[in-house]
């Protein structure tokens, strides 16, 4: 079912239409000094994605100001991507998820079919258990689920416990949810994507 999932086009696609909107809210608010952001997006070479996802998932969406001695950078938060990594947020998050409760010849399928190295597991697997839950992002929000989320099972106790009858629902909230660890941005944002509207 995961397999299928991370290959369903219309996911992809309604998560870029999420990424614009944060991206539109971020440009019209301008740079911190009064200048304009024009666009100035950044080349991204998404791994492990079976599918063609087009040419929207070859940038990351950010802007630069315009004035002339300022030109800061500002790149927007994103549900596609998380932060630097190479492979998209959904599939860090369902693949970590899985590694709990994976036989060994089934990881080795999901490594050989999403041509995932075992150490990048690893990575992502100490990322949930000791860099996410004393970041300021699940500090913030962790106080909102009782009992408490249980931290060394990040991200599938998480998943399991967000509001949504599917998986494409959870995981879309989820997603929203870690979008302050994607990126630095001045500025408020509105609410952009209500999860139960998702």
């Amino acid at each position: 079912m995961c397999h299928a999932f991370l290959s369903d086009s219309r996911f992809y696609r309604f998560l870029f239409e999420i990424d614009q909107d944060v991206a539109a809210q971020v440009r019209a608010g301008g740079c911190l000094c009064g200048g304009v952001l024009h666009s100035a997006r950044y080349p991204r070479k998404p791994r492990g994605i079976c599918i063609s996802l087009g040419e929207c998932y070859e940038t990351r969406l950010s802007f630069c100001c315009a004035v002339d001695g300022c030109r800061r950078r500002s790149t927007p938060p994103s549900v596609r991507f998380l932060g630097r990594k190479v492979y998209l947020g959904a599939m860090v998050i369902l693949i970590s998820a899985l590694e709990h409760g994976l036989s060994p010849k089934r990881r080795q399928w999901l490594i050989d079919t999403l041509d995932i190295w075992p150490q990048t597991l690893t990575r992502w697997r100490k990322w949930w258990r000791e860099v996410f839950p004393v970041s300021r992002c699940w500090r913030a929000v962790a106080g909102d689920f009782i009992p408490p989320v249980d931290t060394s099972r990040l991200p599938g106790a998480l998943l399991g416990r967000l509001t949504g009858e599917s998986l494409f629902r959870r995981l879309c909230h989820l997603l929203r949810l870690l979008m302050p660890v994607t990126t630095f941005c001045s500025g408020k944002l509105k609410g952009v994507m209500d999860p139960q509207k998702m």
